[in-house]
């Protein structure tokens, strides 16, 4: 891919790396799978990785690679059957060592050189750990000293605000997955190619979305333009996609938002709902999964308690999903998807939201205040 100095034709860099999601999606597949199965160097290494690493897994992450973090934890216990778990790598640094646990450690960073990542995966390490790295710069810190290396294929990212490197770091932690389910044996026979086949229509199919979610979100973006603050709701796999659409929304906008469980608002947040605070709520769901179709259940309940509240609710949800459009107020419709795709997908409408509610209140959305684009200390 050649190397570009301006983001013309686009405004800025971070909608240029907004659209340029498709295409990366599309390199991803093609360095790693090869039609219905795994493909290169790196599998060949990741696999080694597994068997070493056995059944247990700590992911460690900040900000954004955090929330991917998360997702991939529901990921790969539901498909492998490892048990995950997912810490703030600057947290992991100060545990005591008594505390940590004889298991794998999986570090995701974009730059390949936060501090506090960097420092993380050197004390696991020291202590005997196995590492895998998923970064976005293959020659990076993280990359060179850990024992693996499965980099993403987003390209440099200029804007401060993660975009395609978050949902390249979320397809590779799919992959990763998958690869892993396939050496357990936890896959069904003929799940493999049916999941990679799904996969492979995945960037076309956000390619054509893009226009009609620009559209849309710079439509709730005029809505929400004097909201004080967002609530963001989530489900399962979608409750970090709430964390990271929240978080996109503050170092974006400088507005005020929280991503919490959808079934947590009533234990607390709930009093902050009114006017000037919106609910931002993951209403999507693949109806091919029984536990899917469960969630999405729970959140229509939901939506239907806070419209007899009063709330003022934007949802992203399913294309053609009249029971989710009749109790939005706003809302941005994406293509019904199996979960794990979903969230890649769901995600791009909140990003484009966030630069819209940024754009419009005149900030410099590649560079937000107070913050850089790799944390290089503490």
């Amino acid at each position: 891919m050649s190397e570009t100095m301006t983001p013309s034709p686009y405004p800025n860099w971070m909608l240029r790396e907004i659209y340029e999601q498709p295409e990366m999606l599309e390199r991803t597949l093609a360095r790693y799978v090869a039609g219905d199965c795994f493909a290169g160097e790196p599998w060949q290494l990741t696999r080694e990785w597994l068997k070493i690493a056995g059944r247990e897994l700590v992911i460690l992450a900040s900000g954004s690679s955090r929330h991917a973090g998360m997702v991939a934890e529901l990921l790969l216990e539901e498909i492998s059957g490892m048990a995950v778990d997912v810490e703030y790598a600057s947290e992991f640094v100060y545990r005591s060592r008594k505390a940590l646990k004889d298991a794998s450690v999986l570090v995701i960073s974009q730059s390949g050189e936060t501090a506090d990542t960097l420092a993380a995966l050197r004390r696991a390490t020291a202590n005997g750990h196995s590492t895998m790295a998923i970064t976005n710069v293959a020659g990076s810190s993280l990359a060179t000293e850990a024992t693996v290396s499965l980099p993403t294929e987003a390209g440099r990212e200029r804007a401060v605000p993660a975009t395609k490197s978050f949902t390249a770091q979320m397809l590779n932690l799919y992959l990763l997955a998958l690869v892993a389910g396939e050496m357990h044996g936890t896959i069904k026979a003929g799940e493999l190619p049916e999941r990679l086949a799904r996969l492979a229509e995945l960037p076309g199919a956000i390619r054509e979305q893009l226009a009609g979610w620009r559209t849309a979100a710079e439509s709730c973006a005029r809505h929400y333009a004097d909201a004080q603050s967002m609530l963001f709701l989530g489900r399962g796999l979608h409750y970090p996609i709430a964390r990271e659409g929240a978080l996109k929304l503050k170092e974006s906008a400088y507005l005020h938002a929280e991503g919490y469980p959808s079934g947590e608002l009533k234990h607390g947040p709930n009093a902050l709902v009114g006017e000037g605070t919106p609910l931002v709520m993951l209403a999507t769901v693949d109806r091919t999964d029984e536990e899917s179709v469960e969630r999405y259940e729970k959140v229509i309940a939901l939506m239907q308690d806070m419209r007899k509240q009063g709330a003022d609710i934007f949802a992203i949800h399913n294309a053609g999903d009249e029971r989710v459009i009749a109790l939005a107020t706003q809302s941005i419709a994406v293509r019904e998807m199996s979960e794990p795709l979903l969230v890649i997908e769901e995600v791009i409408p909140l990003q484009m939201f966030s630069y819209f509610m940024a754009v419009q209140a005149g900030i410099d959305v590649d560079q937000p205040r107070n913050l850089t684009k790799a944390v290089l200390a503490e």
